[in-house]
């Protein structure tokens, strides 16, 4: 098992993870047939690829911006448990874990996991934004109703 994630840009937080648990191959760049799409224009469409190989996991660098570690800009590498990998000299960090997830690892999901409002006891409310309104009541109750 490989577990991917992408670092916040300031912190060495994961905003968010990806799991491959029988992939001999992981493709991660721009284009959206990577196993792994990351939006950055310091992004090649084809950036890094992690393969397989009989001793554990390589990195290989297909990005024309180039892929750092440590600052080191590498051609290819062996993967070690817990190294990042940045895409393009300011581009984006992706740590690399090797087997299990540890417990405190927080993904985007678990990070932003709220309770649902039938929980709460709240009403479900739209944010209003340039498409839509603030709501006042329930739309049942903007109703005018004729009575004939």
């Amino acid at each position: 098992m490989i577990i991917l994630n992408l670092l916040h840009p300031t912190q060495p937080i994961p905003v968010q993870s990806w799991t491959f648990e029988s992939e001999s191959v992981v493709r991660i760049g721009r284009a959206k047939e990577n196993e792994v799409v990351v939006h950055s224009a310091v992004v090649s469409r084809l950036h890094v690829e992690l393969q397989r190989q009989t001793f554990g996991w390589e990195v290989i660098s297909r990005g024309t911006n180039g892929t750092f570690v440590n600052g080191e800009r590498i051609t290819q590498t062996k993967v070690l448990d817990g190294m990042v990998i940045r895409l393009g000299t300011s581009g984006p960090k992706i740590q690399i874990l090797i087997g299990s997830a540890p417990h405190d690892v927080k993904t985007k999901a678990n990070a932003e996991k709220r309770p649902s409002p039938s929980s709460t006891g709240e009403a479900f409310k739209v944010p209003p934004t340039f498409l839509t309104r603030p709501q006042t009541a329930p739309p049942e109750e903007n109703v005018t109703r004729r009575e004939d």
